[in-house]
């Protein structure tokens, strides 16, 4: 299926922020990379960089949480908690590994980072971002015999973990960060379970 202009404009916002930050993303570059008309940012987006930061921050939470539903899936009729930290863990380092060791970061991190303390639009938009992220996380963690009590904060829990890792495999250039947090909070999350 084809996008149109608007989708396009998004999707490169949340590519260009996610390995450049917001600041270092310019609306022409977002323009060219999406190959769009220029005059389409000014029809689609009339609160400007703000509202586009705040719509790709929105896509990558919907394709964060869509990730989720699969890595389930995935993993087949025992799911383990541990299992889906792994999961998430490993895309990441999948990613690092094929760009070799060039990884690009999270594109809500990057707007927390950059815009939250000066754009209140920007903030709302994160914190949303992160609950619709953290959601199917805490709703697979009930599903995997995790008290329903305990779901959200431990999928809260993954979430810091995971972005805090990223974070320091970009600076390392290295999955060793990614791995450690996989290693060390997956028996923890499984030993979460009420069975």
């Amino acid at each position: 299926m084809a996008y149109g202009p608007r989708e396009r404009i998004v999707f490169s916002a949340a590519q260009l922020i996610r390995r450049d930050g917001v600041a270092a993303t310019g609306l022409r570059h977002v323009v060219a990379h999406a190959d769009a008309p220029r005059g389409s940012l000014q029809h689609y987006f009339p609160g400007g960089k703000e509202q586009l930061v705040n719509d790709a921050v929105a896509w990558a939470a919907r394709y964060a949480a869509r990730r989720v539903d699969r890595f389930v899936t995935a993993m087949g009729e025992s799911p383990t908690p541990g299992g889906l930290f792994a999961a998430m863990t490993r895309q990441w380092t999948d990613e690092l590994e094929a760009a070799d060791g060039t990884l690009a970061g999270c594109p809500v991190a990057a707007a927390t980072v950059d815009c939250a303390a000066s754009a209140p639009s920007t903030r709302t938009a994160v914190a949303t971002a992160f609950a619709e992220w953290a959601a199917p996380i805490a709703r697979a963690l009930t599903t995997m015999g995790v008290p329903e009590n305990r779901a959200p904060s431990l999928a809260t829990l993954m979430l810091s973990t995971l972005e805090g890792a990223i974070l320091i495999s970009r600076a390392e250039r290295s999955p060793r960060a990614l791995q450690t947090v996989a290693a060390e909070l997956g028996p923890i999350l499984d030993a979460a379970t009420s069975t």
